[in-house]
């Protein structure tokens, strides 16, 4: 794997952070602005609508870019925000600073990955974006739970300040290690728009949607149902998210290994075991040792569909395959909040902490019948393309008389 995905790690390590790390931070946050709890959850709210809004605006606004000097200009918008949000002196500054970074999110990870594929072999490309994905998900196991100690013990000031560093330290990383890559020809923004009426685009981003959205159903809730169900103290959180950052490790490098092999196939698997691991959470909340493994297994799982979904969405966008990219990143943004919002109407509705759990079990569910449905289609799309070839070869064979 060539060192310039190490440069794409980096940068993709400090957006994990600053996505998650706020999460660890609220109290402290609103604390200082002398906010509530739920007003400063709007800085995790703005941010998730910054990324959906950010992926495809940022990405319009560099198709005239050269993608190495894009993602600069992304990690430099990056730098801006954490910084912004550092120095906040109200908390209407901070969340423009958080909506700022945000805005980088999408487009890259979008570009990233187009790039990533480029850089290897064909029979690699989900490798490769797998390892640039490693960054997000060793930020869930190194970075929040460290930026999260930080914040506590320094101030949240210091922890973004350090994530803005973090930033430079990815731009320097593209500046140097990422190869100036030609743009390709003939590609404009119709192009890009014209991947959006691929019915199978739009499946794998609905996939995104669904199969994501339910792994952050029942991860979003964890602190309550950890505590409240299972009987775990408050500061064991910390440690429980983190068991959750490494399975996302282990399933992310797997998903990028066996979607090389074997796409549809990985997704049916990754999917359907979600499913059915994440209706086992309802029982397995109820005991402190199950509860932790099953916490480990739905980070796994639901990240072993994340190379393969990305993957999917390039090479049915194939010729103008970076909007499609970036719009997948805020897909699954867009999932996170649809899951968190209907986990939160479950337990409202008084079906307890371990109700977000059946709802997360039903999207990944729905996510496996449209995985169903693509691969349907594609073959129907395919034998339909082979008789259409063998009937122009017959017509070829057969001499024309006068």
């Amino acid at each position: 794997m060539p060192l310039a995905l190490l440069a794409l790690a980096i940068g993709a390590f400090g957006i994990g952070t600053t996505e998650f790390v706020i999460m660890g931070l609220l109290p402290e946050v609103a604390a200082d602005f002398g906010v509530s709890i739920p007003t400063a959850g709007l800085l995790v709210t703005g941010y998730a609508l910054g990324v959906v809004i950010g992926a495809p605006l940022m990405t319009v606004l560099g198709t005239k870019v050269p993608r190495k000097r894009m993602l600069m200009l992304l990690m430099g918008l990056f730098i801006a925000g954490n910084l912004l949000s550092a120095v906040a002196p109200v908390f209407a500054v901070m969340l423009i600073g958080r909506v700022v970074a945000s805005l980088a999110h999408g487009a890259f990870f979008g570009i990233g990955s187009v790039v990533a594929a480029e850089l290897v072999a064909p029979h690699k490309k989900a490798g490769a974006i797998a390892m640039m994905f490693t960054g997000l998900t060793i930020a869930n196991v190194v970075g929040v739970p460290l930026g999260t100690f930080i914040g506590q013990s320094a101030g949240w000031r210091v922890t973004f300040a350090i994530v803005a560093a973090l930033g430079v330290v990815g731009l320097a990383g593209i500046a140097k290690l990422v190869p100036e890559l030609p743009r390709p020809e003939g590609v404009h923004l119709r192009h890009e728009l014209a991947a959006f009426k691929n019915a199978q685009v739009l499946l794998a981003m609905a996939m995104t949607v669904l199969g994501f959205g339910g792994v952050f159903a029942a991860i979003t809730y964890i602190a309550p149902m950890m505590t409240h169900i299972t009987g775990f103290a408050d500061g064991s959180v910390t440690w429980l998210l983190v068991l959750f950052g490494l399975g996302m490790v282990g399933g992310n490098l797997i998903g990028g290994k066996f979607a090389d092999r074997a796409l549809m196939p990985m997704l049916y698997v990754s999917l359907g075991a979600l499913a059915v691991v994440l209706a086992l959470f309802t029982l397995t909340a109820h005991n402190k040792i199950a509860a932790a493994v099953t916490i480990a297994l739905i980070g796994a799982l639901g990240f072993a569909t994340v190379p393969p979904l990305q993957k999917r969405v390039l090479d049915q966008a194939h010729g103008a395959p970076t909007l499609a990219s970036a719009v997948n990143i805020g897909a699954f943004n867009l999932g996170n909040a649809l899951s968190a919002w209907l986990g939160g109407i479950v337990i409202a509705a008084g079906f307890g902490y371990t109700s977000p759990n059946w709802v997360g079990a039903a999207l990944a569910a729905a996510a496996l019948v449209l995985a169903f449905v693509s691969a349907a289609l594609e073959r129907r799309d395919g034998a339909r393309g082979s008789v259409t070839a063998s009937g122009t070869a017959v017509e070829q064979r057969t001499p024309v008389h006068h």
